[in-house]
């Protein structure tokens, strides 16, 4: 059960790495309040992919509650990686309850340190979105 959910999360993010990347060279560099919402060349999750679903598989819980009440669904979060790779101003944009959003937040919040989206070679904060999918 746990091997299928990380999977899940991992392929997300490597989607989200993805579509992110390619659909950058159809956008043009937008700010909102400073922040980007895609650059030429994303951040990197500390390790890159291979560590972070390691990471993932042996950082995450399934919560307590959720099981009991059968919760399962799709969490999604917002969070800025700073210039200095610093995750920062992580949100909750779509939760199911039960304890998961909470989870996903927590497992982002303590992923380290990332290695920053750039324009041109320098660093610049960048607003990542990631769906973390629950399944029992």
């Amino acid at each position: 059960m746990k091997t299928k959910l990380l999977s899940l999360l991992g392929l997300s993010m490597i989607i989200s790495l993805v579509i992110s990347q390619k659909s950058f060279s159809q956008t043009t560099l937008s700010q909102v309040d400073g922040v980007y919402q895609a650059v030429p060349d994303m951040p990197v999750p500390p390790g890159g992919i291979d560590a972070w679903i390691k990471y993932l598989t042996e950082n995450l819980t399934y919560p307590a509650t959720a099981k009991e009440k059968g919760v399962e669904g799709l969490v999604v979060l917002t969070f800025v990686v700073r210039e200095e790779g610093k995750v920062d101003s992580v949100e909750v944009l779509r939760g199911i309850g039960g304890g998961c959003d909470e989870e996903a937040v927590r497992l982002v919040k303590n992923s380290g340190i990332w290695t920053p989206g750039k324009i041109e070679g320098k660093a610049v904060p960048v607003r990542m979105r990631l769906p973390v999918q629950f399944k029992l």
